[in-house]
């Protein structure tokens, strides 16, 4: 069902109570009982810190969290001068819908600037929240994305595949597109709430990609603001990050489709202006399990293989099948050949409609595959010396962006690999 807001009647009435307000922060969550009252904590001091003169409110946007979420957060105490509301939001679950209500809570507000911070954070300060609105509301920028220090081995879909794709295509060097908090102008509410996204997939999940690249494409002013380390709920990429990465790529190539005529054109890329803290920290280490990247890499391998033969170019599926063979210490996808199967894919992405889940769900081994290989590149690395391998693999992908061009702009309408899908799926 189309909901053409994301407003319960309980929501509405608190809204017109309040009736405006300078700032909105947002929070969405769902089930997240554990550590939201620590967030809201966080950003009712940094409110009261930087902006206490600003009539503020702090929106709870809940999925219908079957915790104690709603319970939690009702019950603990904000600054007596600002405003707290506690809802579930309507329409199709997911954190877009959530924003969505949020979005239309700051627009109805005429609030000068809106923070979206996730309700999973363990390290949020309270001058996180400065340093997302500081640039809307001084500077007069639109969109102000994160950046963090994470460890070498966290964000491996950001370090991976969303920053090189973002960076490639449209020439924006913003280090964490789906880093999850944002600061944002009323303009830019205004320009998403229009977008007919609210009853789509994005709104279920792949909205902070979507966020990013429409900011962009839309030629608004973006920067990012440095907030320092990030911890939060920690996610092993070999467990748990398979569908985040479905969610984030077909979002991804489904903006590639929508934003060709913007893309096509850019060549290279600008670094964005840059707030925050002055300098990255070395935050704690994570464990990743290698072994299961791998595992999971040849299984997929042993699934796919016939169709990977037929949908990647010989040399890309030679160097996939050589690793299908390797041990853990020669485990290695050389990046050139990582960026190729990414525009090879994304562009059978785009000369074929139908099955298009499908074809991103087979690419998932081969992004453990690139993962893994990441691990032994920077296993004796440092952070910060891992940075400059994943800026040297982002600038890989936007020397080979004529290779995209090539593959997306072939005359091929399907690819040949027609009969080899529906045999591995049944479709």
């Amino acid at each position: 069902m189309d909901y053409d807001t994301a407003f319960r009647p309980y929501l509405a009435k608190r809204i017109e109570q309040i009736e405006s307000a300078d700032i909105v922060v947002g929070i969405p969550c769902y089930n997240n009982d554990a550590t939201i009252v620590n967030v809201m904590k966080q950003v009712s001091h940094g409110l009261a810190k930087h902006y206490k003169s600003a009539r503020s409110v702090i929106l709870i946007s809940d999925g219908g969290s079957t915790d104690d979420t709603r319970e939690v957060v009702r019950d603990e105490e904000i600054m007596p001068w600002q405003e707290k509301i506690v809802f579930i939001y309507r329409g199709i679950g997911g954190k877009g819908t959530a924003f969505r209500a949020i979005f239309e809570a700051a627009d109805k507000l005429n609030a000068k600037a809106c923070a979206v911070v996730d309700a999973d954070l363990r390290s949020i300060t309270p001058d996180w929240i400065r340093y997302m609105l500081e640039p809307v509301l001084e500077k007069d920028y639109d969109f102000v994305a994160p950046t963090y220090s994470r460890y070498k081995w966290d964000g491996t879909i950001t370090n991976n595949v969303a920053y090189n794709l973002t960076r490639a295509l449209y020439g924006k060097r913003l280090r964490q597109p789906i880093g999850g908090d944002f600061g944002l102008s009323r303009k830019i509410l205004q320009s998403y709430l229009t977008q007919n996204v609210w009853g789509t997939e994005v709104a279920r999940f792949g909205i902070d990609i979507w966020m990013t690249t429409h900011a962009i494409a839309q030629g608004l002013r973006v920067c990012q603001a440095n907030l320092g380390v990030k911890v939060h709920d920690p996610k092993d990429p070999g467990l748990s990050l398979g569908p985040m990465f479905r969610q984030v790529v077909m979002t991804l190539f489904t903006l590639m489709e929508q934003h060709h005529l913007v893309w096509k054109d850019i060549h290279g890329s600008e670094p964005v202006e840059t707030f925050g803290l002055p300098e990255m920290l070395e935050p704690d280490p994570i464990k990743i399990n290698q072994e299961l990247l791998m595992q999971n890499f040849k299984l997929g391998f042993q699934h796919f293989g016939a169709l990977w033969k037929e949908i990647l170019s010989p040399s890309c599926y030679a160097a996939v099948q050589k690793l299908a063979g390797a041990e853990r210490k020669t485990f290695y996808l050389d990046v050139t050949c990582w960026a190729h199967i990414l525009y090879e894919i994304a562009a059978t992405f785009h000369h074929w409609p139908k099955d298009r889940a499908k074809l991103v769900d087979l690419m998932s081994p081969l992004y453990e595959a690139r993962v893994a290989s990441f691990i032994n590149e920077t296993a004796e690395m440092t952070t910060p010396e891992s940075e400059r391998i994943v800026e040297a693999q982002a600038e890989i992908f936007e020397k080979e962006k004529p290779y995209l061009l090539q593959h997306w702009e072939a005359k091929e309408q399907e690819p040949k690999s027609k009969g080899v899908l529906q045999k591995v799926f049944g479709g």
